[in-house]
């Protein structure tokens, strides 16, 4: 059988209008701003209009630790939304918009697959609606003045050998990781160590997708530390004057964008945060716009649900005061083989602890979506389902790619099912896996032992006395966003499935004061991607008629 591309299949389709798409959902042309024919951003506006409308109900998506075989998550939200609306339901799916660097890298572009995707799917994955280059902007205005301010006589006395903002830029560039920049004699500025991260690290894109409105970006956006005097005083953007131009730069924006999938569900696209650095999710603006847009909502977050479930759910939902009515935990019997080294019954404990872990810490209804694959055996389904129905949850196929919205019926059906039950006990609230009010410490090894099932989170010296600095400046409040490998519950990618007995090493605490949470750094993470050895880029090119081909 020929499989056509997704780009090809993407291509193929015939697009609604984009007006066609705001009036389904109830978009009064007011609020809407046209880029082309199938594009829009949605004006924030429009949920302060709407406060006081029902919410639809939240449904988040999330996966088992993601392998090099791919889980299908953003594949599965996409063609979820879909069988929503077969079966009756107004939904409207909220994504992320991918960066341009796993786009030219090895990962791919973030719009699903097959017969489950969102489009224009090209422009999605490259320039969009430029949201990630006003994020970079922003980023290198805030470098330049902080630099700027040091070479114009250093009045906040900044200590140079303590800067902590970096600059951004939206590609894989190992080359920039580090650098000694203002070299040339003093007309060229302070020589000092600096370098870049790739846009999605940037905390400006962790503080977008937190702000409620402008004057809430603005606020946040002055609270970001660049840096330390030498009398350890933490010097932040607003020191620098530098929160109004940055919000200037960013205000369109913080509006979210409006597109449609293959089958003209209506689909929010809006900023997206690295899941193994920040947390991983769209923004708040596009989940609440999309909750009063729809009778259900239906969002993901990134990588697997030790990661991205445990930052939506800890950071993003406690934060922000939302309340999934049911969760979706996406797996592949090809993905748990290789956990188990290609038992699929050994493999079978990694989903099985994410599946408790939504239910049992986090206290929320969930399915599991198997992604059929045409080689997975009704026996291996059995069993998978057999295991899942122990816990008392209920397994679903999901055959979104291969049939589109029709195959996820029957996930649809079961995530309808979970909402409406959970809805007829409105004193039902999920549960968080830490309180608020304990110490940063306390916080951690709560992450570790609850949510990885390990021994304990362990503090290098240095990040005792990171813990000890923040708490006396009043940030142990803030919750916790742990950052380490997607493929391991522990800090060791090497540890596949469901280990126990491990300890997770805390060598780095540095917090977000503008996005609202305390980055916990453990093991080796990047936040300057590298390009593979024959990154996607080769393959990507464009003809005469301007058609792009080799994108997926």
């Amino acid at each position: 059988m020929t499989y056509k591309s997704d780009i090809e299949i993407a291509q193929a389709t015939e697009m609604a209008q984009i007006q066609t798409i705001a009036a389904d959902l109830g978009v009064d042309e007011k609020y809407l701003e046209q880029y082309g024919n199938f594009k829009a951003k949605i004006d924030y506006a429009l949920l302060s209009d709407k406060a006081a409308e029902r919410d639809g109900k939240l449904i988040l998506v999330t996966a088992i630790n993601p392998t090099p075989a791919g889980e299908g998550k953003s594949t599965t939200t996409v063609g979820l939304s879909d069988a929503l609306r077969k079966i009756g339901k107004k939904a409207v799916v909220a994504l992320r918009e991918p960066s341009l660097g796993p786009v030219f890298g090895v990962k791919g572009g973030a719009t699903g697959g097959g017969y489950a995707q969102v489009v224009p799917m090209e422009d999605i994955n490259l320039h969009f609606t430029g949201d990630f280059h006003a994020i970079g902007a922003a980023n290198n205005l805030l470098a330049a003045m902080l630099d700027n301010h040091i070479h114009h006589g250093n009045e906040l006395n900044i200590d140079t050998r303590r800067i902590t903002w970096r600059r951004a830029v939206d590609m894989n560039d190992r080359q920039l990781r580090f650098m000694v920049n203002g070299l040339g004699g003093k007309a060229n500025g302070t020589p000092r160590e600096d370098g870049f991260d790739i846009v999605v690290a940037s905390e400006i894109m962790a503080v977008m997708c937190m702000a409620g409105d402008l004057d809430d970006l603005k606020e946040r956006l002055g609270r970001i530390i660049v840096g330390y005097s030498r009398d350890n005083k933490p010097v932040t953007a607003a020191d620098l004057k530098a929160a109004g131009a940055m919000a200037a730069l960013l205000k369109d924006a913080l509006k979210p964008n409006l597109v449609q999938t293959l089958e003209r569900t209506p689909a929010i696209l809006h900023l997206g945060p690295f899941a193994n650095i920040a947390h991983g999710c769209n923004s708040v603006i596009a989940t609440k716009m999309a909750m009063k847009l729809g009778e259900y909502a239906v969002t993901e977050a990134g990588f697997g649900a030790d990661l991205g479930a445990e930052k939506f759910l800890n950071i993003k939902c406690r934060l922000a005061g939302l309340n999934p009515d049911a969760v979706v935990i996406v797996a592949t019997v090809r993905a748990l083989k290789h956990h188990g080294d290609g038992d699929l019954e050994a493999g079978l404990p990694n989903l099985l602890r994410h599946v408790e872990n939504i239910t049992q810490v986090f206290g929320l209804p969930a399915v599991v979506a198997i992604n059929r694959f045409p080689d997975d055996t009704e026996a291996e389904l059995a069993l998978v389902e057999a295991k899942c129905r122990e816990l008392g949850v209920n397994v679903a196929l999901s055959e979104v790619w291969a049939k589109g919205g029709v195959g996820g019926e029957a996930l649809a059906r079961e995530v309808v099912r979970l909402a409406e039950e959970r809805g007829q006990r409105p004193e039902a609230r999920m549960k968080f896996a830490y309180e608020a009010d304990l110490s940063i410490e306390e916080k951690l090894e709560a992450i570790v032992r609850k949510i990885y099932r390990g021994a304990g989170a362990v503090l290098t010296p240095e990040a005792k006395r990171q813990a000890k600095a923040l708490t006396k400046l009043g940030f142990s409040g803030l919750p916790i966003c742990m950052a380490k490998t997607q493929y391991s519950f522990a800090d060791n990618a090497n540890l596949l499935c469901a280990p126990e007995g491990f300890t997770v090493t805390i060598r780095n605490l540095k917090v977000s004061a503008g996005a609202g949470f305390i980055v916990a750094l453990a093991g080796d993470i990047m936040t300057m991607p590298g390009l593979p050895k024959i990154p996607s880029a080769q393959a990507i090119t464009v003809d005469k008629n301007g058609k792009i081909s080799g994108l997926f």
